[in-house]
């Protein structure tokens, strides 16, 4: 069975509706692509920077772009700068980096992302995009590219897990629990009110 975004209620969401809409069908299918896709957050350089590092070492794709322009306590600039330092410094060579960092939000990751790709490479030769942030946010991550990206372009979704939002363990903190309430309720307004591409979610 499958439903339309649009057609969950976000106040009343089963435990297996806030699973079908984050995590199915958003695995690693081990594609090669383009560019390795990053979208900045606070624990960027924990979770997501190793991520993109590891799949340009192991040659999923020949470049990354960090996106995130939000300044975290503690780090010294803005999140695409510090994890394109962190990238250099394990051996990503400078020429293989994309650097965008001004956006807020998730729409603007893509937004301002898209001129930077379009300029540097051509959003007319980008077939693949292999995209990288936690497991939780890939879903909105998708459907925001789906909207504001080509229709020829192909996705592979490379997701991170972090402590406390994972598939298996959400439910088991207030944290994690908050978290994704919070992630679905943005997905199904922004859905509603048209900044998302509707998009079927095959229900558990």
């Amino acid at each position: 069975m499958c439903l339309l975004i649009s057609e969950f209620d976000y106040d009343q969401l089963p435990r297996y509706h806030i699973d079908s809409i984050l995590f199915n069908n958003l695995v690693d299918d081990g594609a090669n692509g383009d560019i390795i896709f990053v979208f900045g957050s606070k624990k960027s350089l924990k979770y997501r920077c190793p991520r993109a590092i590891e799949l340009y070492k192991e040659k999923r794709a020949s470049k990354i772009l960090f996106s995130g322009g939000v300044q975290w306590d503690g780090q010294h600039d803005v999140e695409a700068m510090v994890m394109s330092e962190e990238a250099k410094k394990h051996g990503v060579s400078e020429m293989d980096i994309l650097v965008e960092p001004l956006s807020k939000h998730t729409r603007d990751n893509v937004l301002f992302s898209s001129k930077i790709l379009e300029s540097s490479i051509g959003l007319a030769n980008i077939r693949r995009i292999l995209i990288v942030t936690t497991a939780y946010h890939m879903r909105r991550s998708f459907m925001t590219m789906m909207t504001y990206l080509p229709a020829s372009i192909a996705y592979t979704f490379c997701p991170v897990n972090d402590q406390s939002t994972t598939r298996d363990n959400w439910f088991l903190s207030e944290k994690g629990t908050v978290r994704v309430r919070e992630e679905c309720r943005k997905i199904i307004t922004y859905t509603r009110n048209g900044q998302l591409r509707d998009f079927d979610i095959e229900l558990n």
